[in-house]
């Protein structure tokens, strides 16, 4: 008996009733990774106003600068900085094996001891760093006079992120291919973009120069970590940088001069290392002509995650939002990613002024970077 019922090949591909294969699985290809934010993770604490402020201190200086030469055994020695020095102070020119011995402090003049010790008396250069070794007190003596350092105020703004979302009703009552609801599938896409939006903005954020704290016509915008680092900013090409030409490839050399000069002036601990894909690359390049195989190997590996020096050890995280030719330095004990109070992304819902739901996705957050000379940044790297 020969097959008569309808069938789905019999009227090709154009049936009413048939439903359509399509996967129940929405893709996006946009990126929206937040590596930094994931990295540094959730803030235990939040701002409390939109003009964010920290305090901040330092121990006070065990170095200067000489500001004039010394020929020969002479006894004074104009620095800089004369109130770094007290009487009784032990001093060292740096690449000198000389011990001088402060004994009296007038002005920017300092009347010394020199040979202390024994040690050989050296000519001493003009603006060469002085190490204070440290202070030998008479015993008995009275109390000497006090010191302190002042703390300092820094400031940042916070930033809102919005996103409108609406949904006719029309499309809130339909069966929708790969999305069960379409309000919250919409809130999660917004959410998406501005979590990345965040971390574009902690990175490279610029904060308003003449009214950072906004108006009616002047939004306000936080300040990223690479315009916070200004003391310990490494340009290829430039000064005493290791490097030739500006625009070089990364080199593992130029890395361990940024981590060092970072340690000698400041007690951060630099553990995170963020980059782009191209610098990422170069990194991952440090190792490869010291890589072993044989035979029986069954894949090739060639990534560094972790990055151990002398100054010590780095998680190497990859940003699409770091600029390409950059690469940032980063002690994340000293960094904060923070809400505004009660200001968390969340959704707000709005009146509706029609057939639809209407809302949107909202924000505020700042940045808080701590001794900004604990971070460094490399830049003008080749990116290709």
């Amino acid at each position: 008996m020969s097959f008569t019922g309808k069938s789905t090949f019999s009227a090709g591909s154009t049936l009413p009733e048939i439903v359509e294969d399509v996967s129940d699985i929405v893709s996006i290809i946009s990126p929206y990774e937040t590596h930094l934010l994931d990295h540094l993770g959730d803030p235990h604490r939040f701002a409390t106003s939109t003009v964010h402020e920290w305090l901040e201190d330092e121990l006070f200086p065990n170095h200067d600068t000489t500001a004039a030469a010394v020929t020969g055994a002479g006894t004074s020695l104009t620095v800089v900085n004369s109130d770094r020095f007290r009487p009784g102070d032990l001093i060292q020119v740096e690449g000198s094996k000389e011990v001088i011995l402060v004994d009296v402090v007038a002005l920017d003049t300092l009347t010394v001891t020199r040979g202390y010790g024994g040690t050989s008396t050296e000519d001493i250069s003009d603006a060469t760093k002085i190490n204070i070794l440290g202070n030998a007190a008479i015993e008995g003596d009275s109390k000497p006079n006090m010191r302190f350092t002042n703390r300092s105020r820094k400031t940042n703004y916070t930033q809102i992120f919005t996103a409108g979302v609406e949904v006719s009703g029309s499309q809130m009552a339909t069966n929708n291919i790969g999305v069960k609801d379409e309000l919250d599938y919409l809130k999660s896409e917004r959410l998406r973009e501005l979590v990345r939006d965040l971390e574009n903005c902690v990175i490279n954020g610029v904060a308003h120069s003449s009214t950072p704290t906004g108006s009616s016509t002047i939004r306000r915008t936080m300040r990223g970590i690479i315009p916070s680092v200004t003391t310990n900013q490494f340009v290829s090409g430039a000064g005493s940088f290791p490097s030739g030409a500006a625009g070089e490839n990364l080199t593992e050399e130029q890395l361990n001069f940024a981590l060092r000069k970072i340690w000698e002036q400041s007690s951060g601990n630099i553990d995170t290392i963020v980059v782009n894909g191209h610098q990422k690359r170069r990194i991952n390049n440090f190792i490869t002509a010291s890589r072993g195989f044989d035979s029986n190997d069954m894949k090739y590996r060639d990534m560094v995650n972790l990055y151990e020096s002398d100054f010590g050890v780095c998680k190497v995280l990859v940003s699409r939002w770091v600029p390409s030719d950059t690469v940032l330095l980063l002690d994340s004990s000293r960094i904060d990613v923070l809400p505004l109070q009660s200001r968390s992304f969340h959704f707000k819902n709005l009146a509706s002024l029609g057939d639809s739901d209407v809302g949107q996705v909202i924000g505020e957050y700042t940045l808080e970077i701590h001794n900004e000379n604990a971070h460094g940044v490399i830049r003008g790297l080749a990116t290709s």
